[in-house]
This record gives C-alpha cells, structure tokens and sequence, in this order.
C-alpha cells in the first residue's frame, strides 16, 4: 500500500515540476533591483534625463484638453517607463523584460 502512495506521489511530482519553473514574476525581479535604479518620484524631467541618458522613445502626451486634466508624458526606457505630470516624475513602471515574465502590458501608443 504505501508504494502506491509513493507511486502516487512521484507521479503527482512528475506532473507538477514543470509548473514548479514557471514565468518569472515582473515583482520578483523589481524587488530585487536596488531602487536607486529608477527614477525617484518627484524628480523633474531635465534629473532624469542628466541620470538615465536620452529615453528610447518619448510618447505622445495624454490629457491636458482643459484644466481639468493634466498632460502625462511618458518616457520609454530599457528596464522601465517614467511617467511626468507636468516636469515631474509621478510614477516609475517596470517594463517587462521578456515573453515569459508576468508583469504589465507595455504601454498604450
């Protein structure tokens, strides 16, 4: 009796290894880098360009029709995207580095 239960239990191993190695999590790999690789929240845009060099791409601004809403820019860098309200860093996202990492979509065009 306690072979099939081994036997069982090898086979359930068997079964799950390949879900044991599965996609790296963009999370796992951001907690892992130091934050001092990343632009700070608050950072004007001229910091972040004397830091991190010229920006891979440089999107089209969102918002700004009225005083309502203001203009986000958005900054496309290797590892992350900047995000400016106005001249100011609001946000920093990780970009995904691979087809088998879990993390966000890139960004909207």
């Amino acid at each position: 009796m306690t072979q099939i239960f081994r036997g069982l239990a090898l086979a359930a191993g068997l079964l799950l290894a390949p879900l044991a190695s599965a996609d790296t999590l963009l999370l796992e790999r951001t907690q892992a880098r130091p934050s001092s690789e990343m632009p700070a929240r608050g950072q004007s845009m001229g910091q972040v360009h004397a830091r991190f060099g010229t920006p891979q791409e440089r999107l089209d601004p969102r918002g700004g029709q009225n005083r309502r809403w203001p203009t986000i820019n958005r900054w496309v860098y290797p590892a992350f995207t900047v995000y400016f309200e106005q001249q100011r860093v609001i946000d920093v996202v990780a970009n995904q580095a691979s087809a088998d990492e879990a993390g966000p979509r890139p960004p909207i065009r």
